[in-house]
């Protein structure tokens, strides 16, 4: 009974997390994180100091 009582917050967050991930439409993280990453990749280049300039 003790690993049930300690593991309960846990289960139930994982019950939720999948009963919402099927009934509702979630956002794909990793594709999000892939945009943010490339516009910031975008940004970086368009600041960066070009060869010839000082």
């Amino acid at each position: 009974m003790g690993i049930i009582r300690s593991c309960f917050s846990f289960l139930m967050g994982t019950a939720c997390g999948i009963y919402i991930a099927q009934n509702y439409k979630v956002p794909n993280i990793k594709k999000v994180a892939d945009t943010g990453l490339s516009m910031a990749k975008q940004i970086e280049n368009s600041y960066k100091k070009r060869d010839g300039d000082k």
